[in-house]
């Protein structure tokens, strides 16, 4: 039975990892993520599920926990903050590369180094383009309100099992930190061994396709065999492309500008937009849900359309980038962003609108 509850971002994910059959949660405490770990002690889940909830001895410590309960096709995931996920990086990598599902929790605060426990969103590039080394992608979930939260838990481990990649949800403090009304899923009953066995035949544990074990590896020395494995996750990649993108569009029917934000800052920009429609300038917001796979040719279709397009984000101008490779320089694309920690009036997003878009350009209502 679904159940309406009031409850932070972190909270939600406790909540939500629980209710989706979660079977493990490796993690460490770090400022503003550290409810996940908090709640999930507060809700002993292990006399309930039989989930397992671990505060490994340290980021590095936890991550390859993930990797040892991926690699037996168990749904285990992990949540930190910034510094904490710079630490974790080379973990993602050897998921990544061995192909193991799992989900990654990132409440972003502000950096470079230990930086601030205020909100960020400055963990885009991290992400987005890798973080860790060698070519691999992340699917990147980037939730905007508490009900995504808890959505998005039960929405990456279906992808990332679906496609055995790791899923991230990359929130930022504010929606970690926020209260508001959630309708948590029903609970759902863990896997059986037996289960996960007939599900995961790659797992260490699952059924072997000869009279060896199964190797969970990332490791291939031979390079023509290593050039082969990254030929097929790049296929795979190409496909997560074509078939998960996710966004949302607002009031984008009529728009002459267009914001795109993500996160906490995509609410910010749709109140911005309100109160610049309020003037007559007719605005509208696309707000990429999956961050990667990202949604270049929504974004694209565009160009012809608008006068301009304004990135807002918490940070110096990170995903700017790919709108920018999105228009091919077929439309203005500015950026307006706050940096250590500061969360932006929706009034100076209208001024910034205003000064770096509509006041260089020709406005036609």
């Amino acid at each position: 039975m679904e159940e309406i509850v009031l409850l932070k971002g972190n909270e939600a994910i406790a909540h939500a990892a629980v209710r989706y059959g979660a079977d493990g949660y490796f993690g460490y405490p770090i400022t503003p993520q550290s409810e996940v770990l908090e709640t999930l002690a507060e809700l002993k889940p292990w006399e309930t599920t039989g989930m397992v909830v671990l505060q490994a001895e340290s980021e590095v410590a936890a991550i390859n926990m993930v990797y040892g309960g991926a690699g037996t096709g168990k749904m285990v995931m992990t949540s930190s903050s910034s510094p904490g996920v710079s630490l974790k990086q080379e973990g993602i990598s050897y998921l990544a590369g061995a192909e193991l599902p799992c989900l990654i929790v990132n409440v972003m605060r502000g950096g470079p180094g230990l930086g601030t426990i205020q909100p960020s969103q400055a963990d885009y590039f991290q992400t987005v383009k890798g973080g860790g080394h060698g070519d691999y992608r992340l699917i990147a979930l980037a939730p905007s309100s508490v009900q995504e939260m808890a959505d998005f838990v039960g929405l990456g481990f279906e992808l990332a099992f679906k496609y055995r990649n790791p899923a991230i949800i990359l929130a930022d403090g504010v929606i970690g930190q926020m209260m508001e009304k959630v309708v948590l899923p029903a609970q759902r009953p863990r896997r059986t061994d037996e289960e996960v066995i007939a599900q995961c035949p790659w797992a260490a544990n699952g059924k072997p396709t000869s009279r060896r074990p199964n190797v969970i590896t990332s490791l291939e020395l031979q390079p023509e065999l290593m050039e082969a494995n990254n030929l097929r996750f790049q296929q795979k990649y190409q496909v997560i492309e074509a078939n998960e993108v996710r966004y949302e569009e607002i009031e984008c029917a009529d728009a002459v500008y267009l914001i795109v934000a993500f996160g906490s800052m995509a609410r910010i920009g749709q109140k911005a937009m309100e109160l610049a429609r309020a003037e007559g300038i007719k605005v509208g917001i696309l707000r990429p849900i999956t961050l990667w796979p990202f949604p270049t040719k929504a974004i694209a279709d565009y160009a012809g359309k608008v006068k301009g397009i304004l990135t807002t984000e918490l940070n110096a101008g990170q995903m700017i980038e790919d709108v920018r490779l999105a228009v091919n320089g077929r439309v203005r694309v500015e950026h307006f962003g706050r940096l250590g920690g500061i969360v932006p009036d929706p009034d100076e997003i209208v001024v910034a609108l205003k000064e770096k878009l509509i006041q260089t350009t020709k406005y036609d209502s």
